[in-house]
């Protein structure tokens, strides 16, 4: 099996046959199908193909060049099984290796989506907020990692990297919106469920007070906060780059975001400023720390991607 996407393409009657020609000249292209005049809205001849993960941003680039999103459409999807010689020689021939690529229209795509301020976003991030919060006063670590799995904030700190790198102001300036709301939206609602706990009698203000060996690390930022915070920036980009889900998930773990947002809010609803003020230096250093290794990870592999000299392997056998 190979990595390859499928493209779905409409183009213009009179653009055709240049689209043809693209695909035919593309070593990474294979599958080629062309139906005349079956496209009704936009109206125009419907060609498919497929193509190797390692070709597909520079052919999406040239196909875009003949205007097609604008006047026919372009879409793309991700093909999990492809028993095909013709794809293996499309895979061969097209320079570098398909884990490495970077697609990048398919990136904006998702992390657009993962950005936006919808309310399943805020829900989610009160959620896993309160949950945090309820970890650090029993002083569990499982809540902790809980709260980091559900929590939904990466998606918005992805989009944020890659609007950088991209030059995308309205996908970073999105981003940007959904983690200023999203994280204060997360801890005000974690301050009134503080409180009707308190009041409720199952939590209290001396369990905060009281040693927390397993979860202190979270108001206490050290050198290791930004440097594990870096690293996780570093694998979270990659996993969403080479489309590694799994990878993503060890990242999300890993992190203190949200904990640290609710240890401030816990700290905020009893009072407790040192601990809130600490909580809030985690938080920002886990962000920044993110955003830089995201930032740089997508650089270097853009540089990387379009060196000189990659790895070029021709079939012999054609």
């Amino acid at each position: 099996m190979v990595a390859v996407l499928h493209l779905r393409i409409i183009s213009p009657a009179d653009r055709t046959a240049r689209v043809e020609r693209l695909l035919a000249d593309d070593v990474a292209a294979t599958h080629v199908v062309v139906f005349p005049g079956v496209a009704r809205d936009p109206a125009g001849d419907l060609i498919t193909c497929d193509v190797a993960r390692e070709g597909a941003s520079a052919l999406l680039g040239r196909l875009r060049g003949l205007g097609l999103e604008r006047d026919g459409s372009i879409m793309l999807e991700t093909v999990d099984v492809s028993l095909s010689r013709s794809a293996d020689r499309a895979e061969r021939r097209a320079p570098g290796f398909g884990v490495d690529a970077v697609v990048w229209e398919q990136i904006e795509q998702a992390t657009g989506e993962e950005s936006r301020l919808s309310a399943a976003y805020l829900v989610f991030m009160a959620v896993a907020t309160v949950i945090a919060g309820i970890g650090v006063l029993l002083d569990q670590p499982i809540l902790i990692v809980g709260a980091m799995v559900v929590g939904p904030e990466f998606g918005p700190l992805a989009a944020l990297c890659v609007g950088l790198v991209r030059r995308r102001p309205r996908l970073a300036g999105r981003a940007l919106g959904a983690l200023a709301v999203g994280f204060p939206v997360g801890m005000a609602v974690t301050v009134l469920t503080t409180w009707l706990l308190d009041a409720a009698g199952l939590v209290s203000k001396d369990m905060l007070l009281a040693d927390r060996p397993l979860t202190s690390f979270i108001w206490q930022p050290d050198a290791l906060s930004w440097v594990v915070g870096f690293l996780a920036g570093v694998a979270g980009m990659l996993s969403l780059t080479s489309a590694k889900a799994g990878t993503l998930v060890g990242v999300l773990i890993s992190v203190t975001t949200v904990p640290a947002a609710a240890n401030a809010a816990v700290a905020l609803s009893y009072g407790v400023t040192d601990e809130a003020a600490g909580s809030a230096v985690q938080l920002l250093v886990n962000v920044t720390a993110i955003v830089l290794a995201g930032v740089l990870t997508l650089l270097v592999q853009r540089v990387a991607w379009h060196r000189p000299g990659r790895r070029v392997t021709v079939d012999p056998r054609g």
